[in-house]
């Protein structure tokens, strides 16, 4: 999907995003492929004191990917529209630091104040990347959610998704939209050319499907959920998601109607704030609905998938798209399920939005260590 607002029939990205043989001595070897088997954590301590506002993850291996859709989740936008987040399939990850939480406004002003980066929203298309183009529509800016006002049929997306001029990190709803107080919050409308520049310079790197999902996981074996079995445990809201009716109305629920600062919920095992709900995150693997089966088929384990070697979208066959993690303060039942921690999300590369956002990961030439089943 391209940039300009001749690409809006492209939004088709997000209708997903808003609607998972090694050396770790004494690590399981099973491949036992469609249920999941016991999480193996690497043993040992962290290999040093942890980077500021980042958490060791130990690695070792566990089944990576969303169960079956039951009951209610048995409909075209919800669980059932996850199928390429199956089968689950054994995979190990090496140890690794990664974010508390999603890189903020504020983290991200530093980084432009510094380096005077310009990001995609913000660059005006060029008229020789889309010949095509009308030059009236050679616009800079970005997809914005823009709920109707009124109930309307969850078939056609494009009733509450819009390209607005003027739309990016700074104006995240368009050009009278203001971050001004909002450092906490995540920053949002980056494509992931500009989550690379910033990574880069943080001197740190956007992390692997797998490791996400280890993290995001914080321990726990196949649950639906990065806190457990319950969606709200004991009543207790622990993500921002969207309550109410969508796309027209969000209550606020849970606190927050719309995006919210990080940290505001409680974190996963691994202490990962907002690892689930609030917004999107970018990773570094290409997106293939059928990646999950190919790794599957292989037989085995996985050891540190880096994801296919290229994209493929069969909704969107031109164009090039990266996988998203975590759904986003729009994630509901109604629509989108995606809030469960083993399904998967994607997106054009050049594209950001108002939900979308990322954490960054660091490695760490550490070996893995021995560990034991939990």
């Amino acid at each position: 999907m391209k940039r300009s607002g001749i690409r809006m029939v492209a939004v088709t990205v997000l209708l997903l995003a808003t609607a998972d043989a090694h050396n770790a001595t004494g690590a399981s070897s099973s491949s036992v492929i469609g249920s999941f088997q016991a999480t193996v954590v690497n043993g040992g301590q962290p290999p040093g004191p942890a980077p500021e506002g980042m958490v060791w993850i130990p690695g070792g291996e566990f089944s990576m990917g969303a169960a079956d859709p039951v009951g209610k989740d048995m409909n075209d936008v919800g669980m059932n529209a996850t199928n390429d987040s199956r089968p689950i399939h054994r995979v190990y990850v090496d140890g690794f630091w990664i974010d508390k939480t999603e890189v903020t406004n504020g983290q991200f002003a530093k980084f432009v104040k510094a380096t005077g980066y310009v990001t995609v929203a913000e660059r005006t298309p060029k008229q020789e990347d889309f010949p095509d183009a009308p030059p009236e529509s050679l616009v800079a800016g970005s997809v914005v959610f823009s709920p109707p006002d009124h109930p309307v049929p969850l078939d056609d997306y494009l009733q509450w998704w819009s390209y607005v001029n003027g739309a990016n990190w700074r104006h995240p709803f368009g050009p009278k939209s203001s971050i001004k107080g909002e450092e906490q919050y995540p920053v949002v409308q980056i494509a992931y050319e500009d989550a690379l520049a910033y990574a880069k310079w943080a001197g740190k790197r956007l992390p692997t499907e797998a490791e996400w999902e280890f993290a995001a996981r914080g321990g726990l074996m196949g649950k639906p959920y990065a806190w457990g079995d319950q969606f709200r445990p004991n009543g207790k809201w622990m993500a921002n998601t969207n309550q109410g009716h969508f796309p027209d109305k969000d209550t606020g629920a849970d606190g927050y109607a719309g995006i919210a600062p990080v940290a505001q919920y409680p974190p996963n095992g691994y202490g990962l704030y907002d690892i689930t709900g609030n917004v999107w995150q970018w990773t570094s693997d290409w997106y293939r609905p059928d990646y999950y089966a190919q790794l599957a088929a292989t037989g085995g384990v996985a050891r540190n998938p880096k994801g296919p070697d290229s994209s493929f979208d069969p909704a969107e066959p031109g164009e090039k798209k990266r996988v998203h993690r975590g759904g986003s303060f729009l994630c509901t039942e109604q629509y989108c399920s995606r809030y469960m921690v083993g399904t998967r999300g994607k997106g054009e590369i050049s594209t950001g939005t108002n939900h979308l956002g990322f954490r960054l990961v660091k490695s760490t030439g550490v070996p893995a260590r021995e560990g034991g089943k939990e």
